[in-house]
């Protein structure tokens, strides 16, 4: 079959964003209000109806809402927060940032999430909390890792990334447990541009972070230019500058309106892969887990089998290219990047099956406007590149 080179280049991910949204953008500019202020406060507000959540605070990223939970938990330098190796460097790093030591646990093959039944095996008296990750929008099995950190007194710190309408029994990620941080980041579910947020029950750690997004000011200063806004304000913490802003927001407010849609349509997309791909030789396909859950579907990400494949996974993602179509990379395994391996002694072999994903994941194109003919030209590809009769 030849290609049509002349075909537009179809992405990995594209962000869907509505001519309300626009419109609400256009608005908060020219409304002279553009940093946090109360389109921040309403999609604070949003989230918390549609989480079910008990608080939410809204942040520039999920990366700074990791680090400021981190923060407030006041680790002491060689504290141990375990973790998985198969997630974006972010997790980690503000792990290390906050002076925590990761300590990672491998796997399961098919579900990509961190193996529960390895993390007791993990814990030492220097642990001080877990931090799953609910890797492409699939749940991690929460309630046996509930049951490890209360057994021993441990905090749990979801980085609910990829999970944004993810749910686990029926439950919606950010409505149960302990702590969740959500990104709005452009390949994500849904997009406030740059952004993210952080959900708990804890009102003293909510009360810290709040306090730490913003200088630690010590009240909202966010109207305090406002006409009953108050210029006096006390630091009583050094802060940062991690607040989201109202331009954002006015994305999110739209965006969230419609987000079960776009996880109806990407997980339409998703199972249509799953169809399409079930026999091919090339494929590992993700597989689902043992529990009940609401894939959310923000990756698609198989396996490439070389051997079958011809060609490793980079080869695919070049030969996918030179057929106009794009993938992504999601995720080279954190323990094999230098610093994690010089600094904390990490070696190819710690972590088998998180190293044979890392070597042959790769995530093809998926997100909600994509058309059953987009997924179509990939799959056409794939057999071009391939070799496949069809």
């Amino acid at each position: 079959m030849s290609m049509n080179q002349n075909e537009k280049f179809l992405p990995f991910s594209r962000p869907t964003i509505s001519q309300e949204a626009i419109d609400e953008v256009v608005a908060c500019i020219k409304s002279g209000w553009i940093t946090t202020g109360p389109r921040v406060k309403q999609f604070e507000e949003d989230l918390k109806v549609y989480l079910r959540a008990p608080q939410v605070l809204a942040l520039m990223s999920a990366t700074a809402g990791l680090h400021l939970v981190l923060e407030a938990l006041n680790l002491k330098s060689g504290d141990e927060v375990i973790s998985t190796p198969m997630t974006f460097a972010a997790t980690l790093n503000t792990i290390v940032l906050t002076n925590g030591k990761p300590v990672l646990v491998d796997v399961e093959p098919g579900t990509y999430n961190i193996d529960v039944t390895k993390i007791e095996k993990a814990i030492t008296k220097r642990t001080r909390a877990i931090m799953p990750v609910h890797f492409a929008g699939l749940s991690v099995d929460l309630d046996p890792l509930y049951d490890i950190a209360k057994k021993h007194n441990l905090r749990v710190i979801e980085d609910a990334a990829h999970a944004i309408g993810t749910e686990y029994k029926d439950r919606r990620i950010g409505s149960f447990g302990d702590i969740q941080v959500f990104s709005f980041h452009p390949n994500k579910n849904m997009t406030t541009g740059e952004g993210g947020c952080v959900v708990t029950g804890d009102e003293a750690l909510a009360a810290q972070v709040a306090l730490l997004r913003f200088h630690g000011m010590d009240r909202e200063a966010w109207n305090r230019f406002g006409k009953k806004g108050n210029q006096h304000y006390e630091i009583i913490a050094p802060g940062y500058k991690y607040n989201m802003m109202d331009m954002q927001a006015a994305l999110g407010l739209h965006q969230l309106k419609q987000l079960d849609g776009f996880i109806k349509r990407r997980t339409e997309l998703a199972l249509r892969y799953q169809k399409l791909l079930a026999n091919w030789p090339q494929w590992t396909l993700p597989a689902p887990p043992a529990y009940p859950n609401l894939h959310a579907w923000h990756l698609y990400t198989p396996l490439i089998n070389p051997e079958a494949a011809g060609m490793d996974r980079d080869a695919f993602m070049q030969g996918m290219k030179e057929r106009n179509i794009g993938t992504g990379f999601h995720y080279r395994a954190v323990h094999l990047y230098p610093y994690y391996r010089d600094e904390f002694g990490f070696k190819r072999g710690d972590f088998p099956n998180a190293e044979t994903i890392s070597d042959r994941i790769v995530s093809l194109p998926l997100f909600p406007t994509m058309t059953d003919a987009d997924q179509d030209r990939v799959i056409a590809a794939m057999a071009d590149l391939f070799g496949r009769k069809g």
